[in-house]
């Protein structure tokens, strides 16, 4: 699955086209490099990202299409 579409199905960014915009200002990194929105996020992979000035870091536990609001948390534990 896309780096900009699962940040948006896991919730951790509202919007794929956010999620988008975050990976082209280089905001998001995978596995300590700066990703582009076409990565293949794999489960194990670990993602920070920069929210001004705050930064969040997640591992990736599950990818799946399609989550419920409830279920979304279940898809990265954070570090």
């Amino acid at each position: 699955m896309r780096l900009d579409k699962y940040l948006k199905v896991s919730r951790l960014i509202k919007r794929r086209t956010v999620a988008n915009e975050a990976c082209d200002n280089g905001r998001i990194s995978v596995n300590g490099k700066i990703a582009k929105a076409g990565y293949e996020v794999k489960p194990g992979d670990k993602i920070e990202i920069q929210l001004g000035t705050r930064t969040l870091a997640v591992e990736v536990l599950a990818v799946a299409d399609a989550v419920r609001k409830d279920d979304a948390g279940a898809m990265y534990k954070e570090i």
